[in-house]
């Protein structure tokens, strides 16, 4: 799903589908990854260790997969966000905003990039551009885009309404470990504290048109994200469904060789390598 089709999908209150990218580093992943149905990706930066260059080679490889990529930036600074866009990103998802101030630089900066300094601070603070001409130009460049918010405090979901209508923002985050862990319980994703704070999450940003992603880790969490209406799905990470498929898999595998082996122990039927005949 390009991005205009994802962010038509969701004006339109359908859901869409991702995944968080961790460990796909290069274009033979390019294959697999198209031949998932996923919608969209986002490519971590925050947490892990990506320079320009990795960004951009994962943003080729999203893009040839047919799929939206969103880098998540290593914190509310629009100097990361321009690394991004110059990256190619389709969208941004800034992490851990609490700051009125910080959110508008990031959601502009997104806007109107290459756009800087004077002619910035013009745009972000009076909506005056240099010229209608410079205007369009950058309405054209970048009015595809994604500016996503991340809600992963106490004070962020404070200050939520406020964050939420001083921005061009497109969707909410929410980090579940970082919010729990600033609401005081650690991981506790069945708290009802933190159900209660992803109600009011959704409940304000639906009201005002924004989705949002909750970065759940489990089939049980994302099933309770979707119930409580958050569409822009986003569910585990690549190296998640690899680990997990390994172990499934290989737990049927290894069940299924232990019942074999146990009967034919049991009718003598064995020779001295376990091999049943």
């Amino acid at each position: 799903m390009n991005p205009t089709e994802l962010k038509q999908t969701l004006d339109n209150g359908q859901p869409v589908f991702g995944m968080m990218l961790s460990m796909m580093e290069n274009m033979r992943w390019v294959g697999v990854l198209a031949s998932t149905t996923l919608d969209y990706v986002v490519v971590d930066t925050e947490h892990a260790s990506r320079d320009r260059r990795d960004i951009a080679n994962h943003v080729a490889m999203g893009e040839a997969a047919g799929k939206t990529v969103i880098v998540r930036v290593p914190e509310p600074n629009p100097v990361w966000v321009a690394e991004a866009v110059d990256a190619g990103a389709h969208g941004v998802l800034v992490p851990y905003c609490e700051d009125i101030d910080e959110v508008r630089a990031c959601a502009w900066k997104l806007r109107v990039h290459p756009l800087k300094g004077e002619g910035f601070k013009n745009v972000m603070e009076t909506g005056e551009y240099p010229s209608k001409k410079s205007q369009e130009y950058l309405e054209k460049r970048n009015g595809g885009r994604l500016f996503i918010m991340g809600v992963e405090s106490k004070p962020a979901l404070d200050n939520l309404e406020a964050m939420i209508d001083s921005s061009p923002i497109d969707g909410v985050f929410v980090g579940p470990n970082d919010l729990t862990t600033s609401l005081g319980i650690p991981d506790e994703v069945d708290n009802p504290i933190y159900i209660d704070a992803l109600k009011r999450i959704i409940e304000v940003s639906e009201d005002r048109g924004k989705p949002v992603l909750i970065h759940q880790q489990t089939m049980q969490a994302s099933r309770k994200a979707i119930e409580l209406g958050a569409r822009w799905v986003l569910h585990s990470t690549d190296a998640g469904f690899i680990r997990n498929g390994v172990n499934s898999d290989f737990a049927e595998l290894r069940e299924a060789a232990s019942k074999r082996w146990e009967i034919a122990s049991v009718d003598g039927s064995e020779d001295k390598m376990g091999a049943v005949h």
